[in-house]
């Protein structure tokens, strides 16, 4: 018997909504991926949130995997992180100048690191890498970087770039108004290439300052590198006299308090962090040893600064945050509860036959339609396995499951989804799939 199509849920008031504000913003929006340009249909306008749920403009409520991209690990709304914001905005919103708050929430963080010795806060991820990429280009007196295709790490300018041909490449930028001589300085290559790794590095001897890697490749795909891969990184950057960057935006209090750090037990020079660490609220942070710390202005020739950093709302809001996540049940509650889903899933996929893969770290998870076993490096996405995506997000969305609107997007459990929530998910996502394959 064959699946049927549910029929679309109403987008009335999203889409007067996103027509409105097509004459406000560049393509109607803050963000691009929001736009909805990889799926079906225009992009939902979201009233509000309350745990694992969400509700648009329209009425639809959904059980929501996107989390805000990765941040609302403790679910929408939280109690604890409401609290403490309403707590502190009696205070006023910001000052420019330090406060307890922002003590406090380094004093929970690196107590419980031990991979920093010291951190500096931002507003943002994209903010926070740009800063680790002056730091280590000022600590080492080398300008190139190395970074990885199919790695994110923000829309600074010299990151912003894709690979050319061939097996070591400079940068070609990947959007306009980037200048030609920023890319130049980036080199980029694929992932799990130990050769490619090596030649960039006999190639351009002595002048590569860092090699950047988000600790588990989650901007495209999830990209899982063998533990091997990361220890091969961490050897030939210190032996070539090059600092190791962990982007740990989204695997930073994600994969467990110290993240993908631990994860592969591997020590990088300079961690970077974001999205959880706010609780929610714009907040970015980026920390190393104190040596390299000392260089950062005052107290060394590395400038960064910024009016908002350190805001006491995002403090209060990551305090609260991160207060509950270093509670010794946490991560393993949490990360037990996502893997009995994502096994769950994989039983049904493998009962029906079907080409697609799920491939899960932690409470990260994303759905691959493809054959392989295994997928590392950006180049084996197959893209035309998109217009699988989209015909799933479509029928889920109509089932009230809202995942991120592009098949690139990984999904993300949070500790506010109930077993009912699951179970309910799992019911849509196997029929969603069943109309995906139907012949």
């Amino acid at each position: 018997m064959k699946s049927q199509k549910t029929a679309d849920i109403s987008r009335e008031k999203s889409g007067k909504l996103f027509e409105k504000a097509k004459t406000y913003f560049p393509g109607g929006v803050n963000s691009p991926v929001r736009a909805f340009k990889s799926v079906y249909g225009s992009p939902l306008f979201i009233e509000k949130g309350d745990k694992a749920h969400i509700w648009d403009a329209d009425g639809n409520e959904f059980i929501d995997f996107c989390c805000s991209w990765g941040p609302l690990i403790l679910g929408h709304n939280n109690t604890d992180i409401r609290e403490a914001v309403i707590a502190n905005i009696g205070n006023g919103l910001s000052f420019g100048a330090p406060t307890k708050l922002e003590n406090e929430l380094a004093d929970l963080i690196l107590y419980n690191n031990k991979y920093i010795d010291k951190i500096r806060f931002v507003s943002s991820g994209t903010e926070a890498v740009m800063s680790a990429i002056r730091l280590a280009r000022g600590y080492t007196k080398r300008d190139k970087i190395v970074k990885f295709e199919g790695c994110y790490h923000g829309h600074s300018d010299s990151l912003l770039v894709k690979a050319g041909s061939g097996l070591v490449t400079f940068g070609e930028t990947s959007s306009a108004g980037v200048p030609k001589s920023f890319a130049d300085e980036t080199l980029v290559i694929d992932l799990n290439d130990t050769e490619a790794l090596t030649a960039v590095f006999e190639q351009f001897k002595d002048q590569i300052a860092a090699v950047i890697i988000e600790g588990v490749p989650a901007n495209n795909g999830l990209l899982l590198q063998s533990k091997e891969y990361i220890h091969f990184l961490r050897a030939i950057t210190k032996e070539n006299g090059a600092l190791l960057i962990f982007d740990e935006v989204i695997t930073g209090f994600r994969l467990g308090f110290e993240g993908a750090a631990a994860y592969y037990d591997v020590q990088p020079d300079i961690i970077t962090y974001g999205k959880i660490i706010g609780g929610g609220m714009p907040v970015g942070a980026y920390g190393a040893s104190n040596e390299l710390m000392a260089c950062i202005s005052p107290d060394g020739a590395v400038y960064q600064a910024g009016t908002l950093s350190g805001n006491p709302i995002a403090m209060a809001a990551g305090i609260a945050t991160l207060t509950t996540l270093v509670q010794p049940a946490f991560y393993p509650t949490l990360n037990a509860t996502t893997a009995a889903f994502v096994a769950d899933l994989r039983a049904y996929i493998a009962t029906k036959n079907y080409p697609v893969k799920i491939f899960s770290v932690a409470s990260i998870f994303w759905f691959a339609f493809s054959e392989l076993e295994q997928i590392q490096k950006a180049n084996e996405i197959q893209a035309e396995s998109m217009e699988l995506y989209k015909v799933m997000h479509r029928e889920l969305l109509n089932r009230g499951i809202y995942f991120g609107p592009s098949g690139y997007e990984v999904g993300f459990i949070s500790a506010a989804h109930t077993t009912e929530d699951l179970e309910i998910a799992k019911k849509h996502i196997f029929a969603a799939l069943d109309l995906v394959f139907q012949d």
